[in-house]
C-alpha cells in the first residue's frame, strides 16, 4: 500500500508503475507513428541499410511498414550490436570502448549473417493500426523518442540498470553472479530507507531476483502473483509507491508469452499492456499514478537515431569481462518508451532531457533518477543515474484529466502457428532457469549451469522454474516462522538429512548474510 515519505513531495504522483518489455527498437515499434504525430522522430521510408557495408555497390534494404510475426530471433549480443551500430563486425583487434561514429548501417548485414533473409525482418516497422493499444496510448499520453538502452548488450544487463543504474560489470550471462546474486544497491532499498513501499507482480519467477538483496527474507512479502493480486490491489487502492510488473517470458499453448521477445507474438504483448492499463485506470489510485512502459533493448531491430558514444559515465568504474573489457561509456540502441498518467496532455512527445549535464540522455537509469526526484530519496545509486535525464517534466498539467480512455482496443493475433513448447531456450530464458536453480539449490549439482539448460525445452523450463520458486518461497516462509533474521537469505543447496545440533536452524538452512 502507498506510504507517505518523511519528505513531502511537490509532485502529484504517489505510485510509479514500471513495465519493461523485451527486445524491440523504437523504429520497429513506433517509427511509423510519425504519421500520427509529425513531432515524433520516426521514419519516412527513405531509411536503408546495405547488405554489405564494405561493398560500395551493395544492394540496400529500405525500411518498410509491413512488420509481422518474427521468427527466429535477431542477434543482439554485444558483438552483434557493435556491428549494427558501427557498420563493421567486431574483432579482437577492435577496442569496443574507442569512440567511433555510429553509422547505424550494420543491421541488415548482421541479420543476413545470422540467417539468410533476416535482413528484411529487421528493416521493418509496425503501422499504428497494427498495434492498436500503442496507437491509443500515443494519442492520449506521451511518447519519449530519445530513450536508449543503458548498455549495448543483451537483456539481463539492461534489466539490471532499470532498478540499480548499473549491471555491476555484466555484459551478458554471468552464472557466478547469478549464484551470488548481483550485489549492488537498488532503488528498492532506497525506497525502503525513505519509508516508501514497493511491490513486484510476477507471472513467472521474477527477474528482479537477479539482485541479491531482494532474496532476503524480509522482502518475501513484496512479491505478488500477478494473476491473483494485481487487479485486486488496483481495485482496493493498495498498490505501493513503486510497482514493477513482470511478464510471461515463456511461450506455452495454454498461456502464450506476452513479453514481445521474438519469436513471441507482439499482439500478446499488446493484450498484456491493455490489461495492465485498464486495471490501473479503474483504480481509485489512478489520479496519483505514472505508468512507464519501455523496452530493455532493441533486439537486433533497426533504428535510425545514432547511439550516444561520448560523454556517458561508467556507473561504478567496473570493467566488463574479456574479450570486450567494456567500460560502460556508451549507450545501447534507442527503444520505445511511453509515459502514461492523467497528469499528461494528450499527444505529448518528449525528446532529449535538458540536463543535469550537457551530455545527459534518457536511458534506463532515468527511472531510478526520476523516482529519487519525485519521492525525494536520499541519494543516487551510481554515477550513471546521477547523470541520466529525469522525466518528471512529463507531468505537464495543473489538474488530472477526466477524459483518459477506460478501455483500450482489442489486438488481433499476428501469428498463425501455435506456440513452440518444444523450442530451445533463449539466452534470457536460460538465465531465468539458472537463477531458479540457485533458488532451489540445484546450482551445487554438476549439471549447473550448462547441462541443466542445454536440452531443456520451453515447456520443461516452465515446470522447472515454477517448482523452484514455489520451493524457495515455501522454505523462506518456514525460515521466517523459525525466527531466522529477516536480513538473511535462505540457501537450499545444503539441506541436511537430520538435525541433532543445538542449532536446529543452522542444520535446516544455510543462510548467507548479505554484505549489503
Amino acid at each position: 500500500m502507498v506510504s507517505e515519505s518523511s519528505s513531502s513531495s511537490s509532485y502529484p504522483i504517489k505510485t510509479i508503475v514500471i513495465l519493461i518489455q523485451e527486445n524491440r527498437s523504437f523504429d520497429h515499434m513506433l517509427g511509423w507513428f510519425k504519421s500520427l504525430n509529425p513531432e515524433i522522430n520516426g521514419v519516412t521510408g527513405s531509411e536503408s541499410n546495405p547488405i554489405s557495408t564494405s561493398d560500395s555497390n551493395s544492394s540496400r534494404i529500405f525500411f518498410k511498414d509491413n512488420a509481422e510475426y518474427v521468427d527466429p530471433d535477431p542477434d543482439h549480443s554485444i558483438q552483434a550490436i557493435y556491428e549494427q551500430v558501427f557498420g563493421k563486425p567486431w574483432s579482437s583487434d577492435d577496442d569496443p570502448n574507442t569512440p567511433h561514429e555510429p553509422t547505424m548501417n550494420g543491421f541488415a548485414q548482421n541479420a543476413e549473417r545470422t540467417e539468410k533473409g533476416m535482413a528484411e525482418a529487421v528493416m521493418k516497422g509496425f503501422t499504428p493500426t497494427a498495434i492498436p493499444v500503442y496507437k491509443e496510448l500515443a494519442l492520449n499520453f506521451a511518447i519519449c523518442d530519445r530513450w536508449f538502452a543503458s548498455v549495448p548488450a543483451s537483456t539481463q544487463p539492461n534489466r539490471l540498470f532499470v532498478h540499480s543504474a548499473t549491471s555491476h560489470g555484466s555484459t551478458s550471462n554471468d552464472t557466478m553472479k547469478l549464484i551470488q546474486g548481483f550485489p549492488q544497491k537498488t532503488i528498492f532499498e532506497s525506497l525502503e530507507e525513505s519509508g516508501l513501499s514497493f511491490g513486484i507482480y510476477y507471472q513467472y519467477p521474477p527477474s528482479t531476483l537477479f539482485f541479491r538483496n531482494l532474496r532476503k527474507l524480509k522482502y518475501l512479502k513484496n512479491f505478488h502473483q500477478f494473476d491473483l493480486h494485481f487487479k485486486k490491489h488496483c481495485e482496493e487502492g493498495k498498490l505501493p509507491n513503486y510497482v514493477v510488473v513482470e511478464q510471461r517470458y515463456f511461450d506455452l499453448l495454454s498461456v502464450p508469452a506476452n513479453d514481445d521477445h521474438p519469436s513471441h507474438d507482439v499482439s500478446e504483448g499488446q493484450k498484456f499492456v491493455k490489461e495492465v492499463y485498464e486495471a490501473l485506470r479503474a483504480s481509485p489510485q489512478w489520479n496519483e499514478m505514472l505508468l512507464v512502459i519501455a523496452y530493455d533493448e532493441h533486439g537486433g531491430f533497426y533504428d535510425h537515431v545514432p547511439t550516444p558514444t561520448t560523454g556517458v559515465p561508467s556507473p561504478d568504474d567496473i570493467v566488463g569481462p574479456e574479450p570486450y573489457y567494456f567500460k560502460f561509456d556508451r549507450l545501447g540502441v534507442r527503444v520505445p518508451t511511453f509515459f502514461i498518467s492523467p497528469w499528461i496532455e494528450p499527444g505529448t512527445v518528449i525528446h532529449g532531457p535538458s540536463g543535469p549535464y550537457p551530455t545527459s540522455e534518457f536511458e534506463h537509469s532515468s527511472i531510478p533518477a526520476t523516482v529519487k526526484r519525485i519521492f525525494n530519496l536520499k541519494e543516487f545509486l551510481t554515477k550513471r543515474d546521477a547523470w541520466a535525464g529525469t522525466f518528471e517534466g512529463v507531468i505537464n498539467r495543473e489538474n488530472p484529466r477526466t477524459d483518459c480512455p477506460v478501455i483500450l482496443p482489442e489486438p488481433v493475433n499476428m501469428r498463425d502457428a501455435a506456440a513452440k513448447e518444444t523450442a530451445k531456450l533463449s539466452e534470457f530464458q536460460q538465465e531465468l532457469v539458472q537463477m531458479a536453480a540457485v533458488l532451489n539449490g540445484d546450482h551445487k549439482k554438476k549439471i549447473y549451469p550448462h547441462k541443466l539448460v542445454e536440452n531443456m525445452t520451453v515447456a520443461m523450463a516452465v515446470k522447472y522454474v515454477d517448482g523452484a520458486f514455489k520451493k524457495f518461497r515455501h522454505e523462506c516462509q518456514k525460515a521466517k516462522e523459525r525466527g531466522i533474521d529477516e536480513s538473511e537469505i535462505v540457501d537450499l543447496g545444503e539441506l541436511p538429512q537430520r538435525s541433532n545440533s543445538n542449532s536446529v536452524v543452522r542444520k535446516m538452512f544455510s543462510c548467507l548474510i548479505c554484505d549489503n
